[in-house]
């Protein structure tokens, strides 16, 4: 990787270069980091996950998504948060995901949290989308050097505050600033990556959801 962040995509492009060349992180970079997500069970998902990296690598949490969509029920909230002690036994036992007893618990926690958020709001996607940063707390230049000493802001800082209130776990200021690069609140591609111009198009066409307060979880 370059000094300014950027590695050589071919045909004459360049990509963040955090990915590196593993072909699946160089997938997640270029199809999925940072596009603009409104499905609250792939959110409740992309949440969990990021507690689960915390102190790992995301490529090691990357390459066994798969195994935890098995094992945590495709990350259904209903579901998961019916879990007890005989899956928290299951899923401790399951050496394909990350074994972290504190973690597992964080995850069934979430998951009834989030169904009470889901009553509030209609949707954890208004709730997030609410937290939108405005054009005044985004850099005017995305540079590498900008996004490493960025590992947090007062976005994330409120909303894992705002979280935290609400019950959520792991759900610390960097967790939560990392889950808003993924699911596309934020645009963290790099300046001169081709993909940010892509997620940007994205963004701007994307309809944000609406608030909708509802008496049930039907």
């Amino acid at each position: 990787m370059s000094g300014d962040g950027l590695l050589d995509a071919g045909r004459g492009r360049r990509r963040c270069g955090w990915c590196g060349d593993d072909p699946l992180y160089v997938g997640y970079h270029d199809d999925e980091w940072g596009r603009p997500m409104f499905d609250d069970r792939r959110l409740f998902e992309k949440i969990c996950l990021e507690g689960f990296q915390s102190g790992l690598s995301w490529l090691t949490i990357l390459r066994k998504r798969e195994h935890f969509r098995d094992a945590f029920d495709g990350f259904d909230p209903a579901r998961v948060a019916g879990y007890g002690r005989r899956d928290v036994a299951r899923l401790l036992d399951d050496a394909s995901i990350v074994r972290h007893r504190g973690k597992i618990e964080s995850t069934i926690n979430n998951a009834r949290r989030m169904l009470d958020l889901q009553d509030e709001f209609g949707s954890l996607a208004a709730y997030a989308w609410s937290w939108e940063p405005g054009p005044a707390e985004r850099p005017t230049a995305l540079t590498w050097a900008t996004l490493r000493a960025m590992p947090v802001t007062a976005t994330s800082t409120a909303l894992s505050k705002d979280l935290k209130k609400r019950g959520w776990s792991f759900v610390g200021p960097t967790t939560v600033y990392a889950f808003m690069q993924a699911m596309g609140l934020v645009n963290d591609h790099l300046d001169g990556c081709f993909v940010r111009a892509e997620v940007e198009r994205a963004r701007r066409r994307a309809a944000r959801p609406d608030r909708a307060v509802t008496s049930g979880r039907g």
